[in-house]
């Protein structure tokens, strides 16, 4: 009787909720990578005067981080889905924590290219590792929604930076300021490596009912290293997931890279008002990830299909991203200019957590690799979109309305990919 009575007591005890912790770990931490990739902006100008860098020089800057985010997206990923997210995470913010603060000792234009490479190599995987952690440790109808928080998060992370580096810069230099950014990261680091574990069956906070619950549907953490790249490289979603996310992030780079520059030379505003206005896009790039999440999961349930939910608000937030990034090339006004590009933000974001979403159920086991693939596509535009950039604006005498025409227009191509995507269906079960 003694062991029947401790079975039915054990039962009865409600999940505990030490997954919700993993959210706040992933949310603090997509808040400093964002803060660390758009301080640069800010800085830009600095920078570029300090340096002697010219706009064609400072766009390979920008994309010097992103090239290299792209090279290193696979491995990154790979690596969590072979050793699991706990190592990897943790190598990922000492290296990119250490070449955020080593911007601030460059000297000249070649030195700061480097540097960027090297953070941007640094930081890749850092998403596709918190996807595998999601993917690990969060119950399947709690993902999208995680996902949507997570992006909100980054997005209010460099939505204000902005400001936080306009104050930072009455008190210190821009070389000092990257040294302060630096610092934070290695906080986080320490912390996260004593608390997270790679396998929540194994974590102390995690009771008996919440293993039940995440073990219903978790994939398991590590140990995966043979990825099946047949399989991908012949699955039409994957191809699609790709190409959508590099027309999705084509445009967007536009606000961690161009935007004040944008702000202080077309429409003649000063920087602290530039840094003020230049929170509008992501902090409304932000509510787009948190109402996309829970919108998609709303729809999901009236509909009876998440596939559905997930195509209709991913193709809406392409069309929609066109259509204001259109409109505020028409506006004069420096205020109802940036809450036109805003509004474009915020339906670029009701993407982002669909597409994410995608990569923990079509890549599985292999989430980690499918979304560092993904990302690394992205970041590939991320690289293309302020060289050709910077390349326009010196070639056509700063015509600033051109560079922003041809990104709107690449939302219209993004808009094509979503009809045509299986986002629910996972690689292995493909035919």
């Amino acid at each position: 009787m003694q062991p029947t009575t401790k079975t039915t007591w054990e039962t009865a005890v409600p999940a505990s909720n030490a997954r919700r912790k993993v959210i706040w770990f992933a949310v603090t931490l997509a808040i400093l990578a964002y803060i660390d990739r758009v301080c640069i902006s800010m800085a830009a100008p600095e920078i570029s005067k300090d340096l002697g860098l010219d706009k064609a020089q400072m766009g390979y800057v920008f994309g010097a981080f992103a090239v290299a985010y792209a090279l290193f997206e696979i491995p990154g990923g790979w690596l969590g889905d072979w050793m699991g997210p706990r190592k990897v995470l943790m190598r990922i913010v000492i290296w990119w924590s250490f070449f955020t603060a080593a911007t601030g000792w460059m000297f000249n234009y070649w030195s700061m290219l480097a540097t960027r490479f090297l953070f941007g190599a640094g930081e890749a995987g850092c998403f596709p590792n918190i996807t595998k952690a999601f993917s690990t440790w969060l119950p399947l109808e709690e993902r999208v929604r995680a996902q949507g928080i997570l992006w909100m998060a980054a997005r209010w992370g460099g939505a204000f930076t902005p400001p936080l580096v306009n104050w930072i810069f009455k008190v210190m230099d821009w070389r000092m300021a990257f040294t302060v950014f630096g610092m934070v990261g290695s906080v986080w680091a320490f912390f996260f490596y004593r608390w997270f574990r790679d396998n929540p069956q194994e974590h102390p906070e995690v009771n008996a009912a919440e293993r039940k619950l995440i073990a219903a549907t978790a994939h398991p953490s590590s140990g995966h290293g043979d990825v099946p790249w047949g399989k991908m490289l012949t699955s039409k979603s994957v191809w699609l997931l790709w190409l959508q996310y590099f027309l999705l992030s084509f445009p967007w780079y536009f606000y961690p890279t161009w935007l004040p520059t944008y702000l202080q030379e077309y429409h003649g505003v000063d920087r602290m008002t530039s840094g003020y206005y230049a929170i509008l896009p992501l902090f409304l790039g932000g509510v787009g990830s948190l109402t996309s999440g829970f919108l998609s999961t709303k729809l999901s349930r009236r509909w009876n299909n998440i596939g559905k939910s997930r195509r209709a608000i991913s193709t809406f937030g392409f069309g929609g991203a066109a259509v204001m990034m259109f409109i505020a090339i028409q506006v004069k006004d420096p205020l109802w200019a940036m809450v036109g590009l805003g509004l474009s933000s915020f339906c670029n974001d009701l993407v982002m957590p669909n597409a994410w979403g995608a990569c923990m159920d079509v890549g599985g086991k292999y989430a980690g690799t499918l979304s560092g693939s993904m990302n690394m596509m992205g970041n590939i535009a991320g690289f293309v979109a302020p060289v050709m950039g910077g390349i326009i604006l010196r070639n056509t005498n700063n015509d600033w309305n051109l560079f922003i025409s041809i990104m709107a227009s690449v939302y219209v191509l993004g808009m094509l990919t979503w009809p045509f995507i299986d986002p629910v269906t996972p690689l292995e079960n493909e035919g």
